[in-house]
């Protein structure tokens, strides 16, 4: 592959700042390694003024959340004339909102939990669904505002104002029922399933400190599960990228109620800008599939100048 201008684009001001910054010096020291030549770009109000400038040959989006998830960074690039890896405008437009993706993928046979938008007024009056439920702001990523509403919870009956939770920070939240059992999630590149890793948090469940600190959570991969649990994922992660028209790298979670075989799975995102952290699951599922970070990242950049990730 010729040597490259590679823009890694990054940081930016969601809640998944550090994380995205992480991610983004990660990808460019393995281009680096790799003999590109690497443009650091951290995200601000002047992002296309900085691009047009550096005139890369591709832009490497590491941003994690919004603007660059949900979108808006899509759109920018695709009226700036420039490629980009992973998933296009109106991929990520439907993949962030946890409401559209049911919409997009229910229909077709993906199991998905229930549940509806809820107004935080209604939330301090009576509970949405009943308890254990599941609220989480409906177009945010690594479990970021996510509350789990038990008999047992400090969040009082209904639920306080004055408790500290997600309802303290959005004016309406998804409310899901509660699914217990395992956690797991899966990997897609292209159009194949690289595996299926088991998340065990150390305490607590897999939120935003558990996926980016060191030694919270185990991963098991391949998880320790019934192939046909392990063939049920893969399926899933490939029709869901499928569907919603993924490109390049997603990465499908999924909650599985061990008690109910295959009848306990559900899907509860597809996310279309995995990490490529440290921590992170894509890079560590290629890494036993036989493929190092630095090859990982030369594949994604290649299928984007394939012209396969701008749908």
């Amino acid at each position: 592959m010729n040597k490259l201008h590679v823009a890694v684009l990054m940081g930016g001001w969601s809640n998944e700042r550090e994380v995205s910054l992480m991610s983004g010096n990660g990808v460019a020291d393995a281009l680096e390694s790799l003999g590109h030549k690497v443009s650091r770009v951290d995200m601000d109000r002047n992002v296309a003024v900085t691009l047009a400038n550096l005139k890369p040959d591709i832009v490497f989006n590491a941003l994690h959340g919004s603007p660059g998830e949900d979108g808006t960074v899509q759109g920018m690039l695709d009226l700036m004339g420039l490629k980009y890896t992973h998933s296009g405008l109106v991929t990520s437009v439907i993949a962030i909102d946890k409401q559209l993706t049911k919409q997009a993928l229910v229909p077709h046979g993906i199991p998905m939990p229930g549940g509806r938008m809820v107004r935080i007024e209604e939330l301090y009056q009576h509970d949405p669904l009943p308890r254990p439920y599941v609220l989480k702001p409906v177009n945010e990523g690594s479990s970021v505002g996510v509350a789990i509403v038990t008999n047992e919870s400090n969040y009082s009956n209904p639920i306080s104002p004055q408790a500290k939770g997600p309802w303290q920070e959005f004016d309406e939240l998804l409310a899901e029922p509660f699914i217990r059992g395992r956690e797991l999630t899966t990997a897609v590149l292209g159009d194949r399933a690289l595996g299926v890793t088991e998340l065990k948090p150390k305490s607590g469940f897999y939120d935003y400190d558990s996926k980016y600190t060191d030694g919270l959570t185990e991963h098991v991969f391949p998880a320790q599960i019934p192939d046909e649990i392990t063939d049920a994922c893969m399926r899933l992660a490939v029709e869901a990228h499928r569907l919603l028209g993924c490109k390049g790298a997603s990465r499908s979670d999924f909650r599985w109620d061990d008690n109910q075989g295959v009848d306990g799975l559900f899907l509860l995102e597809t996310n279309t800008q995995p990490g490529m952290t440290p921590l992170s699951l894509v890079p560590e599922q290629a890494k036993y599939c036989g493929m190092s970070y630095p090859e990982l990242v030369q594949w994604i950049v290649e299928e984007a100048l394939a012209g396969k990730a701008s749908g």
